[in-house]
């Protein structure tokens, strides 16, 4: 195990942890160099047990050695996220901090090898209820749809081109790195994402609000054997194409005047209902 002190934020070898907080930066880096930041031991241990290989690990001297074991013991020596081969970076809170623009309270960040994309097929195959996320740009929403997904029971998710990326810093740490354990893969525009979901026997069922909508109590009293959840982007909601797209329009009945849930709450009440019985 190489651990190395650095006592500089301007060493290149840090480069991949440098400016976390610029979003803009990191769409380029982050699919650019195949990478994504993996926050704390729980997240990275997750990581880990998934099979995602780390580039590195910063790591304050305080949580060193329970990295060490995270690396040594979590994977098996010799395979493909084999720890003994991965460079540790040591830092003080203070260069940890210059690095990232916030203060790292739990020890330590991998960059981690952003793992190759799976085929929707192949994410689907044997799934009974999916998550389809539309366009959703909020990372928090993202990584709490991906924690309830993972708590409830969903078989998998499945996110549109311009969805906000689950391997996102900010979406994996919200999701306590549950976007590990979940199987996830982006869709194809609507037009063939239909297509691929209908000729999987799903049918599609739009979490929406709308004067014909079905109330989602009543839907899943005759819950179709394979149903994809369609959930949009918080104020706006589902697109036009989503809901031309779905097959049944379903809407969680609300009181005290209010029309609708947070999308993240909304997922989790919509996965609990839709649950496997």
């Amino acid at each position: 195990m190489d651990a190395t002190l650095i006592s500089d934020a301007a060493d290149p070898r840090l480069a991949d942890y440098r400016d976390l907080t610029d979003v803009a930066l990191r769409r380029v880096i982050e699919p650019a160099g195949g990478l994504y930041i993996a926050e704390s031991a729980k997240v990275i241990a997750r990581a880990l047990a998934a099979g995602h290989r780390p580039r590195s690990v910063l790591v304050q001297e305080k949580w060193l050695d329970e990295v060490v074991r995270l690396l040594t013991d979590a994977v098996p020596v010799g395979s493909p996220a084999d720890g003994d081969d991965v460079p540790v970076y040591v830092v003080t809170p203070e260069i940890a901090e210059t690095l990232t623009g916030y203060a790292v309270h739990r020890g330590a960040l991998a960059a981690m090898h952003r793992p190759a994309p799976l085929p929707v097929e192949e994410v689907i195959a044997d799934a009974r209820l999916v998550v389809v996320l539309e366009d959703i740009v909020d990372h928090t929403n993202v990584g709490a749809i991906f924690r309830a997904a993972a708590g409830i029971g969903a078989d998998a998710v499945l996110v549109s081109p311009r969805c906000a990326d689950p391997l996102y810093r900010r979406s994996v740490r919200v999701s306590m790195g549950t976007v590990f354990q979940v199987p996830w893969t982006r869709l194809p525009e609507w037009r063939a994402a239909r297509s691929v979901l209908r000729g999987a026997g799903f049918e599609l069922a739009a979490l929406a609000l709308a004067d014909d909508a079905v109330a989602l109590d009543e839907y899943s009293a005759q819950r179709p054997e394979r149903v994809a959840l369609l959930l949009g982007a918080e104020g706006d909601g589902l697109s036009r194409r989503a809901l031309e797209a779905a097959d049944t329009v379903v809407t969680i009945p609300m009181a005290g005047g209010v029309d609708s849930l947070n999308v993240a709450a909304a997922s989790a009440v919509a996965l609990w209902e839709l649950r496997a019985r």
